[in-house]
């Protein structure tokens, strides 16, 4: 997509789609068409044959069209360039002076070959018509642009909202346990007492600190590894992680806080809650071009959570896939009453570490 920067807001954003792209040509041609249908039944009378009226209309239309594609996907750099209002005003004043050129050649050639490329009109009336349809369809066409850009900022910033909400959601009670666990630790064990205030000090950092929408897999798992760090020295014995990973590309991308939300999910809906503790299971697998991660924990028969905690976590992670991959992710969540276990299925994407 061509990303158009509005002066008077930083952030980046999809304005026109890609004309150079088959998808975007194809879309383009299958609308010149039905509009040259349009126009024809409009027009042709009693004594026309529709597939003749219809042929020379789509001649001319589908010209139109192409060229204006050719038009748009060079001049997409520039058009990304200079804010969404002046690429409107620039992008429909050349489409419309390529249109009065090509009707206007359209009008040359039938005055040169007469019988096989037949016009009616006179040549003020044609360039008329020509201009005033063209105009119609120009700024329809980007006034639909311009709202679908509109659509897709406001999803934008839903998500990147929805991010925030995400970073700022430290639940009260794992931040006093953990200030409570660090000052046991100052008075028998000063050292460990000292990484954990080192720990603490990443994991809020790291959730507080405004992440970008997608980090790399190593990061996630560095978090999450931060967190299970400080639970342990809650929860000791009674809390086990069983880290499967050793398949997944660290420099693979994913959205910001995805795994430390699921496993303190995992640790608080789970293990928390059975007298004897449990084991959460991290498992990582790599397809041709997608990962698997899945996280897994024992459920505590007739224990349950008051809160909303875990509904929130897991729906802010889904519509944030939804956001990054569209229908090309999934995040399946399974409860037999034993185990609960998330897993999360994506493209792989092995951008900058």
């Amino acid at each position: 997509m061509i990303a158009a920067k509005d002066p008077h807001n930083d952030t980046t954003q999809a304005y026109l789609p890609d004309f150079c792209a088959a998808t975007t040509l194809f879309i383009i041609v299958l609308v010149a068409e039905l509009i040259a249908i349009a126009l024809t039944l409009a027009s042709y009378g009693p004594d026309q044959q529709f597939l003749i009226e219809l042929s020379k209309t789509s001649f001319l239309i589908l010209w139109i069209a192409l060229l204006g594609s050719a038009l748009m996907c060079q001049l997409k750099v520039f058009l990304e360039s200079i804010g969404r209002t002046r690429a409107f005003i620039i992008g429909f004043v050349v489409l419309e002076i390529m249109c009065l050129v090509v009707a206007e050649a359209a009008w040359q050639l039938t005055r040169v070959y007469g019988e096989s490329l037949i016009i009616e009109d006179t040549h003020a009336t044609f360039i008329l018509r020509s201009f005033a349809i063209s105009s119609i369809v120009i700024a329809l066409a980007m006034r639909y642009l311009y709202i679908s850009s509109e659509w897709r900022r406001s999803i934008v910033l839903e998500a990147q909202a929805r991010i925030s909400a995400l970073q700022a959601l430290i639940r009260p009670h794992f931040l006093f346990n953990s200030m409570n666990t660090i000052a046991s630790l100052t008075r028998t064990d000063p050292a460990r007492a000292e990484e954990a205030v080192e720990d603490l000090s990443d994991l809020l950092r790291a959730n507080l600190g405004g992440a970008a929408n997608k980090s790399s897999l190593k990061q996630e798992l560095e978090t999450a590894a931060i967190y299970q760090r400080i639970e342990k020295l809650r929860l000791g014995d009674r809390l086990a992680v069983r880290w499967d990973i050793a398949e997944l590309p660290m420099r693979a991308r994913i959205p910001s806080l995805t795994i430390q939300p699921l496993l303190e999910n995992a640790i608080y809906h789970g293990i928390e809650l059975l007298p004897d503790g449990g084991e959460v299971r991290v498992t990582g697998s790599k397809g041709d071009d997608y990962l698997e991660i899945t996280i897994s924990n024992p459920v505590a028969v007739g224990e349950k959570r008051n809160t909303g905690g875990n509904k929130m976590a897991m729906s802010n992670i889904q519509q944030r896939f939804e956001l990054a991959y569209g229908g090309k992710a999934n995040v399946d969540v399974d409860d037999d009453g034993v185990q609960f276990t998330v897993t999360l299925r994506f493209p792989l994407d092995e951008g900058e570490a």
